[in-house]
């Protein structure tokens, strides 16, 4: 990714304080979704690196991540797949749980959606603190599927999500358009 195109994406990205508490800056992309110019950079961006690591279909993390990731992966002319929160898919699913801050929760996708040689690309709007690519990585390899990476937006590094990821990955690379 060129700088431009890394600036444009940046300055598309609205700061909002104290929301949805305060304390919080929240890392707002819909400026950047409703500019075509850095829509298509991002989606552009992403498709590329779909194709440079071997994806074979691109996995949206619910819910930005399906807005990242369908016109992704129509760009680069692979399936999507959504992973959702529990109890949003008709049908046989498989479920992951992971831990949050407080608590837990549980992500599922369709049982049938992913076979052995698919090689899925991961993405997302953020990479927080990990918990959630974590699981979805899981429930990739449970249906027989390789990961070939994850791809974010943007990564809250002092968050800590890509060492508490790394594990998760296997060797599996973690993209990270933006740092912060």
């Amino acid at each position: 990714m060129t700088d431009a195109t890394q600036e444009l994406l940046l300055s598309r990205i609205r700061d909002v304080p104290d929301y949805p508490k305060p304390g919080v800056m929240f890392k707002d992309i819909t400026p950047l979704l409703a500019d075509p110019k850095a829509f298509t950079a991002l989606t552009d961006t992403l498709a590329g690196l779909c194709a440079r690591h071997g994806a074979t279909k691109v996995v949206g993390l619910e819910a930005r991540g399906f807005i990242l990731g369908a016109p992704v992966a129509v760009r680069a002319g692979l399936g999507f797949i959504p992973v959702r929160k529990a109890g949003k898919l008709p049908g046989a699913t498989l479920a992951q749980s992971y831990e949050l801050e407080y608590g837990s929760a549980e992500i599922e996708v369709h049982a049938e959606d992913l076979q052995a040689g698919d090689r899925v690309m991961v993405i997302d709007d953020v990479l927080a603190t990990g918990g959630t690519a974590g699981a979805s990585l899981e429930l990739i390899r449970r249906a027989g599927a390789d990961v070939a990476g994850v791809a974010v937006l943007m990564e809250l590094g002092f968050l800590g999500g890509r060492a508490r990821l790394e594990p998760a990955l296997r060797g599996a690379p973690l993209e990270a358009l933006i740092t912060l």
